[in-house]
């Protein structure tokens, strides 16, 4: 007997092959019949009408602290997520020393949007130091959907130099023991390596965070355990000292892949346009280099408070904002010179496309004024007689900066986004799933591509984006056993309705520990998620007990 059939669905498999009628029978969590399946299961599901395609792999997450508490990994499996890599740009909580705890959960709430509080409630006595020890506690732990984990450089430089990792350059003695660490949790089943060289990621205290202060020759010593162990994928946050000149030379030297965050509509990309980059990308690809950018299908809107002010740190006249407290912040945003400074940055003083951004920020919450809710704040600002920036921070003032702004960071324009996930040496990543929490919400990604760009715009067929959303980021992280339904393969499955899957708007929820707030985003038309072989969520509910035995795997180095 089959513990499991689905029938009467279109089974689009993954491979981007045109969809078939046909039933699949599962057996102790692996496919064990597809086709015309006969015999009796102990749960039939009738997709009829419906599309049955290998479970969503999102390669761009950070559930790293998340996955403790809620093991449930939502919103994730919501939108048919079955896998999902964590520890993107760096950013982890192992290694971790005890005495160092404090600096890792205040460097993740400045730079990720999460909240100290619910890092400190949620993680407990954390009950691991090292990288190895963390995998074996995720896997005790158990989840619901598969993870994987990079090894993160800022934990990484945390441990072996203390705070020190903030302010300069490992000396010969601190590289040679992080490349010990590289090496020991590409051992324990690390996926790769992952780093960070972004501006837009300060720290706690206004500091860069530790990869930041990583030479090249220390990302190239690290980078280098991968070419020695001959596994593993390089991700890394781009920044002025790291790109593609220097994803090639590593790429070359490791004969390792490499994946960047992230080619995104809008933006300035270092010293070409995407366009630029795209070609060169190809010319790598035919040298038999892989150095793939990682794109998303959704505009990425950031929702804010002047508390925090993530988007606008990299603008220079917020250096004194960035390692200031709550009431320095207050202080500064009445300065007449900080306004004026402020002012005329954001009066055609800054790149275009962060000009651009700024023009379409819409007021989000106002406590006490819900008349300016969704209005731009260009409009509220005029009908006030003032200027924006000023009108921004009158308004923070007034609520003791508790006023929100949504601002359209990138890729807010779809006709600049299609040719980059049409391009096929992109790869679709970048859902952030488990940072920035309270600030955006973009684990709804692969059902927003099957809403907006399959259906609504038909910029994609099924198969196309099915292909996007499995069997392509499984392949360009080396994920072997996932992606493709055949087989023998692991039942990971999600069933969905074409005409009505989609992501709802955007909501704000105080589930978190230490009632920390979020952002999320209902599924629809998502029938059921299966992660080896157990339905984990049917009909828009979870299907398993939360507190019980789930059945999602630790991939230790992408693999079962």
């Amino acid at each position: 007997m089959l513990d499991l059939k689905i029938t009467n669905g279109t089974i689009v498999d993954g491979t981007g092959a045109k969809g078939w009628k046909g039933d699949i029978g599962v057996k102790d969590g692996r496919i064990v019949a597809m086709g015309k399946v006969d015999g009796d299961a102990e749960r039939t599901i009738d997709a009829k009408g419906h599309v049955v395609a290998p479970g969503f792999v999102d390669i761009h997450t950070h559930y790293d602290a998340q996955v403790v508490w809620d093991r449930m990994l939502s919103i994730s499996p919501w939108h048919g997520v079955t896998t999902a890599v964590m520890g993107n740009c760096g950013f982890a909580v192992a290694p971790t020393r005890r005495e160092h705890r404090d600096l890792i959960m205040r460097t993740l709430e400045n730079v990720e949007g999460m909240s100290v509080a619910a890092l400190t409630s949620g993680l407990g006595d954390w009950g691991f130091e090292s990288f190895p020890e963390y995998l074996d506690a995720l896997e005790k732990l158990g989840t619901a959907i598969n993870i994987s984990v990079f090894c993160g450089h800022t934990p990484l430089r945390l441990y072996v130099m203390g705070e020190e990792a903030t302010e300069r350059e490992a000396n010969a003695d601190e590289l040679a023991e992080m490349k010990r660490l590289v090496e020991e949790a590409m051992d324990a089943g690390a996926i790769g390596f992952a780093t960070s060289k972004a501006v837009t990621h300060t720290g706690y205290a206004g500091r860069p965070v530790p990869s930041r202060l990583a030479s090249m020759q220390e990302i190239e010593t690290l980078a280098g355990v991968l070419g020695e162990k001959d596994k593993g994928i390089l991700q890394a946050t781009i920044g002025r000292e790291l790109f593609i000149p220097e994803f090639e030379r590593i790429a070359r030297q490791t004969g390792r892949p490499v994946t960047w965050t992230a080619m995104l509509a809008g933006t300035q990309l270092a010293d070409g346009t995407a366009e630029e980059h795209l070609e060169r990308t190809r010319e790598l690809k035919n040298q038999g280099l892989d150095i793939v950018p990682q794109v998303t299908p959704r505009a990425l809107m950031f929702e804010i408070q002047m508390k925090a002010p993530f988007i606008f740190e990299p603008v220079s006249v917020f250096k004194p904002v960035r390692g200031a407290s709550f009431e320095e912040k207050k202080r500064l945003y009445a300065d007449a010179d900080f306004r004026d400074a402020f002012r005329h940055k954001l009066s055609g003083n800054i790149r275009p496309g962060f000009q651009r951004s700024f023009d379409m920020t819409i007021i989000a919450d106002v406590p006490g004024h819900p008349e300016l809710a969704e209005m731009t704040l260009a409009d509220a600002a005029a009908q006030a007689g003032k200027h924006p920036t000023d009108f921004m921070l009158d308004i923070s003032l007034s609520t003791d900066l508790e006023a929100r702004f949504r601002m359209p960071v990138a890729n807010h324009f779809e006709d600049e986004v299609e040719p980059l996930l049409k391009d096929g040496n992109t790869v679709i990543g970048l859902s952030d799933a488990g940072a920035h929490a309270s600030q955006l919400c973009d684990a709804c990604l692969p059902t927003h591509l099957l809403g907006r760009w399959v259906r609504e715009k038909k910029v994609f067929s099924i198969e196309e984006a099915v292909r996007m959303l499995t069997s392509r980021p499984a392949e360009v992280f080396g994920i072997t056993d996932r992606g493709t339904l055949a087989e023998g393969r692991p039942a990971d499955i999600v069933i969905f309705d074409p005409e009505t899957v989609g992501c709802g708007p955007v909501q704000r929820v105080w589930d978190f520990p230490a009632g920390a707030d979020r952002l999320i985003s209902e599924a629809d038309g998502i029938d059921a998620v299966i992660v080896n072989g157990t339905v984990i969520r049917q009909d828009n509910a979870d299907a398993v007990d939360p507190n019980g035995p789930l059945p999602g795997n630790l991939l230790r180095g992408g693999h079962a």
